[in-house]
């Protein structure tokens, strides 16, 4: 069934056991004291899940082209050592390992950034300081210098990053490369920087060592690449030695989404395609390649040689070995949240996984067998009692799950209703396998009592009952008019054309999206492609056009109490997203609100102290959560110990993030 991801890649003097790598991703560990030993542990676990070749996190071939103050180098032989853990332990588990060398160029977040104009990204608060020609010679041999050091500590290869908008990249682009000397000006003086890189790199480190460059296939910005530049790019970079091309999707400051949720899968798998028509070197796709039916249909499509998957091995090592093993309902699937690996990152916090907290923190969380099995009574199936019942069942512990509903999921199962949250969906279904596998019992339509759990049936109890809808206190708050989200995303409720969202938290934003989506029969690449204004065709340089949005279903007033602007407490690497995908879809966004009265017409309410009155058909409510814990004061009355998680124990903005971490945390130690 997954013969071509799963075949071999003969790369001449090596081969790579499967068309699988594993992208590159920076956790930040390299940065933490020690921090090399925990990254050996997490890429060894990988390596041992048969990822066929590993990329790390970009390391700097020079303090100006570090990522941020106290970001990892390469420079000098005194670091050897802590990069031959990595290499070590990956290569006992049979792995194959490159190093990402990346000069940030004007992207990086300190006083001595460098760039080939002196151009400030939007993106920085620092202003680079443009390269002279000393500075381009010198960089060039760090990069060399850098490779070499890295063959020596065991690498098996390189992989070069040109781009995603960092330092290369911004030589090759007009956007970002006004010079008008020999490294600037014509195509062929922009693409010297990159291309002097890779032939000095393959002439140093020999013809057996794997040298990737990243590409740029899609700028995705004003002033990138067009595709002949592409096209010709590629072919030089592999004329200078390159084993492998990998893509790169859009610059960091590109205003358009590359690999969040709403990202349709494999979105960008027809821009590689397009290129390898035109080369004949092995080419990686990346972005939204999340699942092996995924990857096996990008390989199918003649889309590529290699698949690219990044945050996939965060979310599960086991990934390839599961597909293997023919038990891909037990892979725990990126649902592409970014909370937890790009939001820690630009956080400069140690990047891990929504759905599996143990990524990057494999020494702390173990899952050992337990030593003293007991009895465990857990309240609640959703996403937090759901992560507690597998792990504690994993370590030997006989789990009992009791559920309300007649479904497993909670929460999850209004996200994976939300445009762009399908996704969510996989991770109930993998629950749900590990429910079978550990052979927990599980029992819906069960509403647990005190009697239930007393008498001592259980060493444990865990309530995980999750949370209550917050009702606020507006005169006419049981009008018809007026429904909650729960109601709404679950479908027991539809709204009408004119619809007021009472609280702009990330419930809010998500509600609103829901009620602006149009459901179409078309194609969702088409509809996302035109939404953002990525051409595929590439008739514009950057690969860009005027976004088009469809016509919003409903039209939508988005309202909060407090002042400022809306999505402050939305994600980092996300937020922005979501305020740029409902402006287009016309939500008016309001802020300082005070909800006078509901009644037959419409919302009443003031603006900073001005009245008006939205006449709206529909009012949702997504005013918050209190968490339930009415079944733990009962049992506390009873005298009997309990651990509360997830939304029973706090429940502010359904963090599912915290929710998931606190309860694997707890089933370890138990």
């Amino acid at each position: 069934m997954y013969k071509h991801i799963l075949s071999p890649l003969d790369l001449g003097w090596i081969k790579l056991k499967n068309r699988v790598l594993m992208g590159s991703m920076h956790t930040n560990l390299e940065e933490t004291p020690g921090g090399f030993e925990r990254a050996a542990i997490y890429y060894a676990e990988r390596a041992r899940g048969q990822a066929a070749l590993i990329v790390t996190g970009g390391i700097s071939p020079n303090e100006e082209g570090c990522v941020g103050p106290g970001s990892a180098m390469l420079t000098d032989k005194s670091q050897l050592a802590n990069h031959r853990l990595i290499t070590d332990a990956i290569h006992n588990e049979g792995g194959v390992v490159c190093m990402q060398i990346l000069h940030a160029g004007r992207y990086g977040y300190h006083p001595k950034v460098v760039a080939p104009s002196s151009i400030q990204a939007p993106i920085s608060f620092f202003k680079p300081r443009a390269m002279e020609e000393q500075d381009i010679l010198r960089t060039i041999d760090d990069f060399v210098k850098c490779t070499l050091l890295a063959r020596e500590a065991g690498y098996d290869g390189v992989e070069i990053m040109g781009s995603e908008g960092y330092l290369i990249n911004q030589f090759i682009a007009q956007r970002t490369n006004h010079r008008e000397d020999d490294w600037g000006g014509s195509f062929e003086n922009r693409i010297r920087f990159a291309v002097d890189i890779v032939r000095r790199c393959r002439e140093a480190a020999g013809p057996r060592f794997i040298i990737i460059y990243r590409l740029s296939m899609l700028d995705l910005v004003e002033g990138g690449s067009t595709w002949l530049e592409v096209v010709d790019l590629a072919r030089e970079i592999r004329n200078a030695g390159a084993t492998m091309i990998n893509t790169g999707i859009g610059w960091h400051e590109a205003r358009i989404p590359t690999i969040a949720s709403m990202v349709p899968r494999k979105a960008f798998a027809w821009v590689t395609k397009k290129l390898r028509q035109e080369i004949d070197i092995p080419l990686i796709a990346v972005n939204r390649i999340n699942t092996p039916e995924t990857a096996e249909q990008v390989l199918a499509e003649g889309c590529a040689d290699m698949v690219s998957m990044a945050r996939p091995f965060l979310a599960d090592a086991d990934i390839v070995l599961k597909t293997m093993e023919g038990r891909t309902d037990e892979i725990n699937t990126c649902i592409a949240c970014n909370q937890a690996c790009l939001d820690h990152t630009f956080q400069m916090k140690i990047s891990t996984c929504l759905v599996n907290p143990r990524a990057c923190h494999e020494t702390e969380l173990t899952y050992a067998p337990a030593q003293n099995l007991k009895k465990i009574a857990v309240v609640g199936a959703g996403p937090a009692g759901l992560a507690f019942s597998h792990i504690s069942s994993m370590r030997g512990h006989k789990v009992t799950l009791y559920e309300a509903s007649d479904k497993i999921g909670g929460q999850f199962n209004l996200a994976m209703a939300v445009p762009g949250k399908e996704d969510y969906a996989e991770t109930i279904r993998y629950y749900g396998s590990m429910i079978r596998k550990y052979n927990i019992e599980l029992r819906l339509n069960t509403y647990a009592d005190p009697k239930m759990l007393a008498d001592g049936k259980y060493d444990v109890i865990i309530l995980a009952n999750g949370i209550r809808p917050r009702k606020p206190d507006i005169p006419g708050i049981n009008h018809p008019s007026v429904i909650s989200y729960h109601e709404l995303l679950s479908g027991n409720k539809t709204a009408g054309q004119k619809v007021a969202v009472i609280g702009a938290g990330g419930i809010g934003f998500d509600v609103s999206e829901y009620l602006t989506h149009k459901h179409q029969e078309e194609d969702e690449l088409r509809i996302f492609l035109r939404e953002w204004g990525i051409d595929d065709s590439f008739a514009q340089a950057g690969g860009i056009s005027a976004p088009q949005p469809d016509k919003p279903a409903r039209q939508v007033w988005l309202l909060k109490r407090s002042g400022g602007k809306h999505g402050a407490t939305l994600g980092k690497t996300t937020g922005w997203i979501h305020k740029a995908s409902l402006a287009a879809k016309g939500v008016q966004m309001l802020a300082d609100v005070a909800y006078d009265k509901i009644d037959d017409e419409g919302l009443h309410i003031s603006v900073k102290n001005e009245s008006m009155t939205l006449a709206v058909d529909t009012i949702v409510i997504c005013a918050g959560q209190d968490p339930d814990r009415s079944l733990y004061d009962e049992l506390s009355t009873l005298g009997m110990a309990c651990h509360l998680i997830g939304g029973a124990d706090v429940a502010d903005e359904l963090d599912a993030k915290r929710a998931i971490n606190d309860a694997c945390r707890l089933a370890d130690k138990i």
